[in-house]
């Protein structure tokens, strides 16, 4: 196929490149526990693809404590939680790249597409950096920056303008719910890591099935069908 039908790939970070949410849970329930607030996994699943501010939103509503603290004491409250989850993020490595990402990546750019970060966590340089990827990426969205949470499609939006890439001819890769869904609102060809993805336009259960040439010939099929 030849390359003027993709512009750009652009990858979420955590489930897709990597996989902290272990990492996430652990400091998030700490701060539940703190807060006298329970937690489970199942719960976590909630938080996936939300910023840190909407996820503690969603962690006290839970607890029926949302208003129980000004925005001030709340925005104190989502950075212990990010203190925590940077000491857990010490023991990351290359070795914690998820199985598939390397093969993908490399066949990705041998083509000379552009490739491109679109995480709302803050911490997606020290966590590229760690994984040895900070130089891989043609361009990284600063989270920071970004006033909108998914499913908004600010994100993507925004890492498309950056790449100088054409919504309509770039794709997205997500293992979250809101992730699938700020894609599709981007207007972008949606990839899907997970099994409750529905609305992605190509999916796979693991990132080791993720494949280049599966990827194409799905979004292949797409436009022409459109």
């Amino acid at each position: 196929m030849n390359n003027r039908y993709i512009d750009a790939v652009i990858f979420d970070l955590d489930g897709v490149i990597t996989d902290t949410a272990e990492y996430h849970f652990l400091a998030w329930k700490a701060l539940a526990d703190q807060l006298d607030i329970k937690i489970d996994r199942e719960f976590n699943e909630n938080l996936k693809g939300v910023s840190r501010l909407d996820s503690l939103e969603l962690i006290l509503k839970h607890g029926n404590r949302q208003n129980d603290f000004p925005l001030e004491e709340k925005e104190t409250l989502a950075s212990q939680k990010n203190e925590l989850y940077c000491n857990y993020l010490t023991n990351l490595s290359p070795e914690d790249i998820l199985p598939g990402i390397p093969e993908l990546i490399k066949s990705i750019k041998a083509e000379g597409i552009l490739i491109g970060v679109a995480s709302v966590s803050k911490n997606a340089g020290t966590v590229l950096k760690a994984l040895g990827l900070n130089l891989t990426f043609d361009y990284c969205v600063d989270a920071a920056k970004i006033k909108r949470s998914k499913p908004d499609p600010e994100i993507f939006i925004t890492a498309c303008e950056k790449l100088n890439a054409d919504p309509k001819k770039s794709i997205g890769i997500e293992d979250a719910v809101v992730g699938i869904d700020a894609i599709k609102a981007s207007g972008m060809f949606a990839v899907g890591v997970g099994n409750i993805l529905d609305r992605a336009d190509y999916k796979v259960e693991f990132t080791k099935q993720l494949k280049w040439t599966k990827i194409k010939e799905a979004y292949t099929n797409l436009i022409h069908v459109n």
